[in-house]
């Protein structure tokens, strides 16, 4: 864990670095500044090479608030104070704590742990956020292979997939260019693996991808058609379930296509 002190009063200085020491011996002081001009001037120099900052307010040449006005800092703060009336102003910034002097060990444990049970959290998360990714990845289906007579060729999914559609348990890809290929995946199945962002699912049968839209014109009873840029046997309706979602993606929003592609 590496420090930063900012604090004027050596004696201050001096109590909180063996606090800090009680509370983790591999804890390492990498800074110990004393006004608002040093720390700034620091701090525009190591942005990142720290963990925590205990910074007292009152300093001999201002509020270390001012320093949160002249360089960017995005690790957690603790206040070290004798002043309560900054309380409020302490925690818009990145404040987890703010201790009144005179300070005991306790209140700063207090705030080390606030610091380890945030650093675990937003680890998860991150890693979370890490994983949806990945699963995002391995879902956008980039070819699929297709077969016509003893050759087997692959097609691209973002460039030349038209759409798929079912004839009961028959699934067919259809490409631009209006080239039909049996395939061996369920309309379930193709939900699970295309991209959201180019393909939705209509309805049923069909699933198109936005390359493929040449228009879309209101129908009855409140549902859309689809007009391709390929030829199709049957009008291709989105379904009334589906259109307000339709709508949205159509327009760019892709959050709304989790519960379709």
């Amino acid at each position: 864990m590496d420090v930063v002190i900012i604090e004027d009063e050596v004696l201050a200085t001096d109590k909180l670095e063996r606090y800090l020491l009680k509370y983790n011996s591999k804890a390492k002081i990498v800074a110990k500044l004393t006004s608002v001009e040093e720390a700034i001037n620091w701090f525009t120099i190591n942005s990142i090479h720290y963990d925590i900052i205990f910074m007292d307010i009152q300093l001999t040449d201002g509020l270390s608030l001012e320093i949160f006005n002249n360089v960017t800092i995005k690790k957690p703060v603790v206040f070290v104070t004798a002043y309560d009336e900054f309380a409020i102003d302490a925690f818009k910034v990145n404040s987890i704590d703010y201790i009144l002097k005179p300070i005991h060990f306790t209140d700063v444990s207090t705030a080390l742990n606030k610091l380890k049970n945030m650093t675990y959290f937003y680890s998860i998360n991150e890693s979370i956020t890490s994983l949806k990714r990945e699963v995002e990845k391995r879902k956008n289906k980039e070819r699929f292979m297709v077969k016509l007579g003893n050759y087997i060729h692959t097609v691209n999914s973002e460039t030349d997939i038209a759409l798929f559609y079912a004839e009961g348990r028959t699934v067919y890809l259809v490409t631009n260019e209006n080239k039909k290929y049996i395939i061996d995946f369920t309309i379930k199945d193709l939900v699970k693996v295309l991209n959201s962002k180019t393909f939705f699912r209509v309805n049923r049968t069909f699933i198109v991808s936005i390359n493929t839209i040449a228009n879309v014109i209101v129908y009855s009873n409140s549902r859309l058609k689809i007009n391709c840029k390929v030829k199709t046997d049957v009008a291709i309706i989105v379904s009334r379930d589906n259109v307000g979602d339709f709508k949205k993606w159509f327009e760019g929003d892709f959050d709304v296509t989790n519960k379709q592609i």
